[in-house]
């Protein structure tokens, strides 16, 4: 493979300030798009062979899938938090203070996983049928979650190092350490669960061997001096005013991931009075959402550094041109993927198991009806990154407490009880509807604004001097 040239400020600057937003956000969104691809397609593959093991193992994967949310939750608050912050930073040539906030933001996150993890496994069992486990599905769920448990200091932390590569625009580099542990995955699922008849246990092994090669592999890069920023305790600011700008950010993807784990604990307890095959069904619906999903969040977040890098400059035409750019490619690409999703979905659903008939009858409306709404769905992730990226937490934390907790909750609360199952398989899709709208009237107010705020002329796009510091 050859050597990857290692940029310097300068020349990213000029990269990211100058390259038309189309292709700068194409060059940063397809490595990060396959880093989703391949970890989602793990995921998937995980709930593939666990669901060979039988209904309820399927089902306590969709149990163990909460716990995984809020180790995202954690991740992905210090990363995209600390992420965003650093592309204003080095938009605005903030070195020093970027990297302070990266290393402060990394050890942080570790911390805060090795809490989880103590605490979880001192409550095992509790914590389980806390996240909605069935009295048949608690021994899977058991065995499952105690393993995952010790993966989430270096779940949390490799989170906050993918984010800041992508966001000093080295995406590529955090594609590689997330691919070679999702393969990795891939190929000891069916070794540890089958071949040394590990069971779910094996699975749960496979995960946090290949979380921890993924951590290993993105740490190199900043011990090594392939990225821009430094790592080491020395930097590290453990001050309120650092808290504050990276929470800022970083409070909406923690209110995201957060609720998703609320939002599948209430659909676990819900799914539940239906019986096991309806919480297997909707467990394997929800990977499969989130495979579908992925390849959005990660063109998402090939847009998040191109808009934050240039706010920082106060480019911020480019800021409106890479938000309609992303608008209009994902509404489209999801419209497409949304129509296969609705074509294919009972194959989809006996991919997962075939001698449950109800876990497919069910499974597959769910899915549809799930997949028709996913072009609006899409505007909603764009807008809330545009939030993020820019800075504006209050907004960014309605759209991403939305979805999930201002529509889902209720209504997985309120329907399946009037309803039956078919409340179960129609409160997400009117969840994404509600937000979708919500959405549409933040971003439109936000926009309009764009046009009064300063921003550096067009010819000094040249000058890699032309911003000092940002005041946005």
């Amino acid at each position: 493979m050859p050597q990857q040239h290692t940029r310097t400020p300068e020349e990213t600057y000029r990269r990211m300030t100058q390259d038309p937003v189309s292709r700068l956000i194409t060059q940063l969104a397809v490595p990060t798009i396959i880093s989703m691809l391949v970890t989602s397609f793990y995921n998937i593959a995980d709930t593939v062979f666990v669901s060979q093991l039988g209904t309820q193992a399927s089902g306590a994967v969709g149990i163990v899938f909460s716990l995984m949310s809020i180790i995202q939750a954690i991740g992905f608050t210090f990363g995209l938090g600390s992420g965003n912050y650093v592309s204003r930073l080095l938009g605005a040539k903030e070195r020093e203070t970027a990297d302070s906030v990266f290393s402060t933001a990394f050890f942080t996150a570790f911390g805060a996983g090795l809490l989880l993890m103590i605490t979880g496994l001192f409550f095992l069992d509790s914590f389980m049928r806390l996240l909605g486990s069935t009295p048949t599905i608690l021994p899977f769920a058991r065995d499952y979650g105690g393993v995952i448990l010790f993966g989430a200091p270096f779940m949390a932390a490799s989170f906050v190092m993918n984010n800041n590569l992508r966001a000093e625009g080295n995406a590529t580099l955090g594609m590689r350490g997330i691919v070679i542990g999702s393969i990795l995955n891939v190929v000891l699922d069916p070794l540890l669960i089958f071949v040394l008849d590990m069971g779910i246990r094996g699975a749960a092994v496979a995960t946090v061997i290949s979380q921890l090669v993924s951590f290993c592999i993105l740490l190199s890069y900043f011990l090594r001096g392939k990225s821009g920023l430094r790592l080491s305790l020395k930097v590290c600011r453990f001050r309120w005013w650092l808290y504050k700008e990276v929470l800022r950010t970083g409070m909406p993807a923690f209110y995201r991931q957060g609720m998703a784990s609320v939002a599948m604990i209430f659909l676990n307890v819900f799914s539940a009075p239906f019986g096991d095959s309806a919480l297997a069904a909707m467990t394997i619906v929800t990977r499969m959402m989130q495979f579908l999903g992925s390849a959005l969040i990660g063109f998402g977040q090939g847009f998040q550094p191109v808009a934050g890098f240039n706010w920082g400059a106060r480019y911020i035409g480019r800021v409106r041109q890479a938000y309609w750019f992303c608008i209009r490619t994902g509404f489209v690409s999801f419209l497409i993927i949304g129509s296969l999703g609705i074509a294919f979905a009972p194959a989809i659903m006996r991919l997962f198991i075939r001698n449950d008939l109800r876990v497919v009858d069910i499974g597959s409306l769910a899915l549809r009806l799930q997949c028709l709404v996913m072009p609006l769905h899409s505007i909603n992730i764009i807008t809330a990154m545009l939030f993020q990226s820019v800075g504006k937490g209050k907004q960014a934390s309605i759209t991403a407490l939305s979805r999930q907790g201002l529509f889902f909750v209720p209504l997985i609360a309120t329907l399946p009880p009037l309803m039956g199952v078919i409340g179960l398989q129609i409160s997400q899709p009117l969840a994404d509807i509600g937000t979708f709208f919500l959405s549409f009237l933040l971003a439109r107010r936000f926009l309009k604004t764009l046009h009064a705020l300063p921003q550096t002329p067009i010819e000094e796009v040249s000058s890699v001097d032309a911003i000092s510091h940002t005041t946005l």
